[in-house]
């Protein structure tokens, strides 16, 4: 039997023309029904960087320097808990501006230099690496990732976002008890699955998340909450100018239609889904919808959870939360590539990573963190598939 990992990267690092100076970001704590309310009609000039869910669960609001006074009144008014996550959202952005003319993880990279990156290792690994186009962008661009594969009768993991470390890791790492679970896999690799808008917010607004597909009023929708399962129950909008558009129907953007397609036609093989997104230092479970929906395997996924973010801890202290995702989150969000993944395909293993930070830097994280969090993150994922094997008896 053949086990397939895919893994996807969806990057939301970029350099910008749109200006942030003087944006700040607030963390927001509402203790009441009245708060909670009032913040969730806040207007769509207000950037939320976090929803605002359940009582006592942290909300940073992204505020432009002209709206600074109205909205502190509003805090005061409503006698919201706050403070400053961040002072100023362009100096972030101008920090992790390092530009290398050679692929490294000291900096961040265009499109063009990964899909390079990408193509060289089937030149370095033949015969292990092969590059495989997942799908196609509104705008055109490929969905290019790898497929590594040691051995036939593998079974399979599928990654998404911020995998490029990982890549690096499954084919240098030495550690031989690493080794016997990296090569007991076939893993597929995404490093890019929303490429038109990882260029956009590289080269027009770096806080843009969603795809470039043109719509009434605004463009683009949210990839995460346009997958084909309970698609707009709960946390999505209608609305095009919203960072939680949701699409006008399931699987409406080319990327998520593309690589859906993709994934089923390797699908028999799939035992596990990761995804990664950023931030907050969460291990989410499905289901996102409302009704609150788990696994037939939660209880499994939890205790294999949990050991994956203690030995995540061992290297550098960095401390998870494990939970299904509205639980942990503190809202609901529909339409995720997880919740397909388990939901419609019943995919047994099935996780998404929310990474460092917890808001000290929020979306942008510091060059410096690249490898300190790709190091850590590998020993997870690597703990995940020896906790699941261990628990299903797998050879």
């Amino acid at each position: 039997m053949k086990l397939e990992i895919l893994v996807l990267t969806l990057c939301s690092v970029c350099y910008a023309t749109v200006n942030y100076d003087g944006f700040r970001v607030y963390r927001v704590i509402p203790t009441n029904i009245h708060q909670l309310s009032a913040l969730r009609e806040l207007p769509e000039t207000y950037q939320f960087w976090s929803e605002p869910g359940n009582l006592y669960n942290n909300v940073d609001v992204m505020v432009a320097s002209d709206q600074k006074n109205e909205f502190e009144e509003f805090l005061l008014r409503m006698k919201l808990r706050n403070s400053i996550m961040i002072q100023n959202v362009q100096e972030l952005i101008n920090a992790e501006q390092i530009h290398s003319s050679e692929f490294n993880w000291k900096s961040y990279h265009n499109i063009t230099m990964i899909n390079s990156w990408l193509r060289s290792l089937e030149v370095q690994y033949p015969g292990v690496v092969k590059v495989i186009v997942g799908g196609e962008s509104f705008e055109g661009r490929e969905i290019l990732g790898v497929h590594i594969s040691f051995q036939p009768g593998n079974r399979a993991v599928f990654l998404e976002a911020t995998v490029t470390f990982i890549i690096n890791e499954l084919l240098t790492n030495t550690d031989s008890s690493v080794r016997r679970v990296i090569e007991s896999r076939d893993w597929y690799i995404f490093p890019s699955v929303n490429p038109d808008g990882y260029e956009y917010s590289r080269n027009t607004d770096r806080m843009w998340r969603k795809t470039t597909t043109i719509y009434e009023r605004c463009n683009g929708a949210d990839a995460n909450r346009n997958w084909d399962y309970h698609w707009m129950d709960g946390g999505a909008s209608n609305n095009t100018c919203s960072e939680t558009h949701a699409g006008p129907k399931p699987f409406s953007e080319k990327e998520t239609k593309t690589l859906s397609n993709y994934i089923v036609s390797v699908i028999h093989d799939l035992d596990a889904y990761i995804s990664f997104h950023s931030y907050s230092q969460l291990l989410l479970i499905p289901f996102g919808h409302q009704g609150l929906e788990v696994p037939e395997n939660n209880d499994q996924l939890h205790a294999i959870g949990n050991k994956a973010m203690k030995k995540l801890a061992e290297r550098y202290g960095t401390k998870y939360t494990v939970g299904n995702k509205p639980n942990v989150l503190g809202y609901i969000g529909s339409g995720g590539s997880i919740d397909w993944i388990a939901g419609v395909h019943k995919v047994k293993l099935v996780y998404t990573f929310e990474l460092r930070d917890t808001g000290k830097h929020g979306f942008i994280l510091p060059p410096d963190q690249i490898i300190p969090t790709g190091l850590e993150t590998f020993d997870g994922v690597i703990q995940i598939i020896d906790e699941y094997d261990a628990s299903n008896n797998y050879k």
